[in-house]
This record gives C-alpha cells, sequence and structure tokens, in this order.
C-alpha cells in the first residue's frame, strides 16, 4: 500500500464552500439577481480514500468540482489541498500545484482533441508543468497506457480510433501522468454503456490500490459510488443534506432526497431468490393444469 494513504489529516479540505453567479439584468432600475449554486458546503477526504458527492442535475456537483479544481472561484469559503488554500496561491504556484490534482471529465468523446495523437494528449499536463523532456514524456505516456490497458503502439494513434471505454482509459492516463494525489472525476462512466462501466471503475479501483490515488467522484448514480466510494454525501440544492457510507445510505436513508436516490437503484434478485421464484412459478403451474 503506498505511503500516501498514512499521511496525517486529509489530503482535501472543503470549508464553507459558496458560490453564487449573477443572473442577468431584466431591468434597467433593478440591481441584477443571484443565483447561489453552492451553500456552506463542507467536507474532507482522507489520503488515498474515496468520495462520492451524488445529487440530480442542478444540485451543485459540477460547480463543486470546478472549485476543487480552481476552475473557478468560490464567493466564500476555502479548498485546501495538501494544507494549501489553492485559491490563494500565486498563478505560478498554483500552475506547479496542479501536478498533485487532475481531472477526469464526464464525456470521453468531448473531452479528448481528435486532432491530436493520444501521446499529446496524455502528455498535455506534463506539458503545461514544463519539467522534463519530450522524450521522458513519452516514455511515461507509454507507462501510464500500459497501466490503463492500452499500448504503447496506441500513442501514435487518434481519438476517434478508440471505443468509448478506451477513450475513458486515455483520459484517465492523461490524468495519471503526473502521478496526482487527488483524481476528480465528474460522472467518468455516466455517458458508457452498462457493460463498459464496471470495467472503468475496476480499472480506476486497480489504480488506487496501486498507487494511493485519492478520489472525489462525482455521480447522480449511487450504484456507481457505491463500486468504489468509502463514503458518499449527497448534494441537493447546492447544500449537503445526507452523509454516510454507501452501505448506510442504501439500509437508512434519513433525507426524502436520499430516499428518492435509493428508491431509484434498480434490485437485482440473488441466484438463489430467482431459483426459488423460477421453481414456485412451475410448481403453480404444474397444480393449475393437473
Amino acid at each position: 500500500m503506498s505511503d500516501i494513504q498514512h499521511q496525517a489529516g486529509p489530503l482535501l479540505q472543503v470549508t464553507d464552500l459558496v458560490r453564487e453567479y449573477t443572473l442577468p439584468r431584466e431591468h434597467l432600475f433593478r440591481p441584477p439577481g443571484t443565483v447561489q449554486a453552492l451553500n456552506g458546503v463542507s467536507f474532507s477526504i482522507a489520503a488515498g480514500r474515496s468520495l462520492g458527492v451524488v445529487g440530480e442535475s442542478g444540485s451543485g456537483k459540477s460547480t463543486l468540482a470546478r472549485l476543487v479544481m480552481a476552475l473557478d472561484a468560490p464567493t466564500a469559503g476555502t479548498v485546501e489541498l495538501l494544507g494549501r488554500n489553492l485559491h490563494q496561491l500565486p498563478a505560478e504556484q498554483l500552475r506547479q500545484a496542479r501536478r498533485d490534482f487532475q481531472m477526469v471529465f464526464q464525456d470521453p468523446y468531448g473531452s479528448l482533441d481528435p486532432r491530436q495523437t493520444v501521446e499529446r494528449i496524455v502528455t498535455e499536463p506534463l506539458q503545461a508543468q514544463g519539467q522534463t523532456t519530450r522524450a521522458e514524456q513519452r516514455e511515461q505516456a507509454a507507462q501510464v497506457l500500459s497501466q490503463v490497458g492500452l499500448r504503447t503502439n496506441d500513442l501514435g494513434k487518434y481519438p476517434h480510433e478508440f471505443s468509448g471505454g478506451q477513450r475513458q482509459r486515455i483520459a484517465i492516463a492523461r490524468a495519471l501522468i503526473t502521478r496526482p494525489r487527488l483524481i476528480v472525476a465528474d460522472e467518468p462512466v455516466s455517458a458508457l454503456d452498462v457493460s463498459v462501466q464496471a470495467q472503468v471503475l475496476n480499472l480506476m479501483q486497480d489504480l488506487q490500490q496501486q498507487f494511493g490515488i485519492t478520489y472525489m467522484l462525482i455521480s447522480h448514480d449511487l450504484a456507481v459510488v457505491n463500486h468504489l466510494c468509502d463514503e458518499v454525501v449527497v448534494l441537493y440544492q447546492g447544500r449537503i443534506v445526507e452523509r454516510g457510507s454507501p452501505g448506510e445510505l442504501f439500509r437508512n436513508a434519513q433525507h426524502p432526497y436520499t430516499q428518492s436516490l435509493v428508491g431509484a437503484v434498480p434490485q437485482v434478485l440473488p441466484g438463489r431468490a430467482r431459483a426459488r421464484r423460477a421453481a414456485a412459478a412451475a410448481a403453480a403451474a404444474t397444480a393449475k393444469t393437473a
């Protein structure tokens, strides 16, 4: 197990995060209105652990991801990674700090530039850091491609030559190449076929065990976070309304919104239960014809 997992204190600490957006002015003599996407969100993630953030569209999940990635500034509150307030770092220090946190986006078709080769796409974070040679970048790209289940000769190919699941593996390789401490994954499997979703989630789980990566997984699907996450927070209208382990939320959801999420998860009967029901149906049919 990685030494990262033995670090004292949380890797990521989010405190009282607020994000307000100004609406377009509707009247010349009235001040513009505001909408509050996040309202006092606080949580922490220990190193080597996974936190799921679940909620419906418009609950503030993607806004939260952008603030944690320092792609947008909060109205109030702090985001601290490794004890550093990301939104107070000077631009150059933030650029260097990005080595420690990377992102996997929702759409494997839209998040990869179709005009760039896989090598160029995967090495982009290293190019932004500017601390390695082209040969070193190519070597590291070949290594991470192998780690996500692709081949070295895929470096010269273009995104359109791959399936959706393979494209998401390329996106994961791009996030992995700087050996980040934190990966924020925003709906990383929602655009994939169900049969491919489990493969990508299993890959993320294997990489976590191998490298001690910390995940913040954004999702609307409790079944997905149940597969990967140690803890879940439920975001509703910009606030955290419930938190706990996936098992606790499945068994004993308290908030009505969480209950509706749990109720939407398909329930699959265990094999023995299905067999008993089939046998009972067959017996009933036999009795009816006798």
